[in-house]
């Protein structure tokens, strides 16, 4: 394996130093490493004026393989996570068929570990088939090769309270996770954009706020209840972020149960005026919400009540996207540009320093997804090198004939946005170096 040598790179946005990659691990830190030091082969890398952060760890994407391999396959995929810095991805279980057993999420796992561009986590489903009537093989998917310890049937919500409550209660043996897509069905059905003044005027059915917050409420309850781990995915209203708050200061003065929450870039950046130019690529699940409702989000996202950016990459084929808004289908990519509308919304802002996004986008993804112990991790000697080069300089114009991804639907295309990922490293092998796919 290659040895490398960054040199003058600011680690957190830190005083420039000296990283030296070897054997798969972070073997100095400090200024002045000169080559002529070292044994091995070496390639030296010219960090000056770039961030090194963590390799991104992200709890929600959607690979769409087996089944969907027109829309997303775990290669296309996991290029387009190297691409965006990441070196860990959650794959959600409604692929085809979904992975509801041992076996499939075997072999999604074994998938990820072929293509080589970033560790694939499977997330197993909570109910079989997603159907929410009875609970999937919790047990055998976290005993098997992949180690699933996060469950969730992302794309539908367990609006059943009492397969929630045994699904929190089943996940505790295992110290996993259950995640929650909070949507009470009853108040979405047909629902195409966020409910206000705006879906009244277009004439598109309302996607109520309440539709989520309802759900949160029942679901942290159950999780007090039960003394288990509850993680709310995709929040999306200013309420939601209130009541997490809320259920996190109950928490900690307990100490017997938890509940994460993720943003998503989309819903930090975009609100749902977008819809006013009935092109589908704005059509995402949730919804784009209010401008209030975004900077609540920012707002929680800086003060910790949301954990973790997860971008919940839903890649689809043209055919899905280029219809009428109520034909198609909800979802946008998100895995490439993730680190640059954070960069927009929270560190050019001020909300954000690098550590704070190291820390949302890598250690605490990582540790609820109960991959700490190899990915997450400081940028320290001794530790794992996953570490990703960032260059928050330059601005670009979003192109989607240059993503990694099988699908287009990016909702940034003709958008300038801040900074580009120069390289990054998986285990210390590059994946991506002078930005571009190894």
């Amino acid at each position: 394996m290659t040895t490398y040598l960054i040199k003058n790179v600011g680690v957190l946005g830190a005083e420039p130093t000296d990283l030296l990659l070897r054997d798969g691990v972070v073997a100095e830190v400090a200024s002045g490493i000169s080559t002529s030091s070292i044994a091995d082969a070496v390639e030296t890398v010219d960090g000056t004026g770039l961030i090194a952060l963590p390799g991104l760890v992200d709890l929600h994407t959607h690979l769409r393989e087996p089944g969907r391999e027109d829309a997303e396959t775990v290669e296309s995929g996991t290029r387009a996570a190297a691409a965006g810095g990441f070196t860990a991805v959650h794959a959600m279980a409604n692929t085809e068929p979904v992975a509801d057993t041992a076996g499939v999420v075997e072999q999604v796992w074994r998938l990820g570990r072929e293509a080589g561009y970033c560790d694939v986590f499977p997330v197993g489903a909570v109910t079989v088939g997603l159907q929410g009537q009875q609970l999937a093989e919790l047990g055998a998917m976290a005993d098997s090769a992949a180690r699933v310890r996060v469950f969730s049937d992302d794309g539908r919500c367990v609006s059943d309270a009492v397969l929630m409550r045994r699904a929190l209660e089943y996940v505790k043996a295992f110290d996993g996770v259950v995640a929650q897509h909070a949507q009470e069905p009853r108040l979405t059905e047909g629902a195409q954009m966020n409910e206000g003044e705006l879906s009244g005027r277009l004439g598109l059915a309302g996607w109520p706020a309440v539709a989520e917050e309802a759900i949160i409420a029942r679901d942290v309850l159950l999780a007090e209840h039960v003394g288990s781990r509850l993680h709310v995915c995709h929040v999306s209203t200013a309420g939601s972020v209130e009541l997490i708050r809320w259920a996190k200061g109950k928490a900690a003065k307990d100490g017997t149960w938890s509940v994460t929450a993720e943003a998503c870039p989309h819903h930090l950046l975009l609100t749902d005026e977008l819809a006013a130019t009935y092109d589908p690529i704005y059509k995402v699940n949730p919804p784009l919400r209010s401008a209030a409702d975004a900077e609540a989000l920012r707002a929680g996202l800086a003060d910790g009540t949301i954990d973790v950016v997860a971008t919940d990459h839903a890649p689809h084929p043209l055919e899905d996207k280029d219809c009428e808004w109520a034909a198609a289908a909800f979802g946008m990519l998100g895995l490439e540009t993730a680190l640059s509308i954070v960069q927009e919304t929270m560190v050019d802002t001020g909300l954000l320093d690098w550590a704070g996004v190291a820390d949302r986008m890598s250690y605490a993804p990582a540790r609820i997804g109960r991959v700490a112990d190899q990915h997450g991790r400081p940028i320290a000697e001794g530790e794992p090198a996953n570490v990703v080069l960032y260059d928050p300089a330059p601005r670009r114009t979003v192109d989607p004939a240059e993503s990694a991804s099988l699908s287009r639907n990016t909702p940034y295309r003709g958008m300038e946005l801040p900074g580009r990922v120069v390289a990054t490293f998986l285990r210390g092998k590059p994946t991506v170096l002078d930005g571009k796919l190894c």
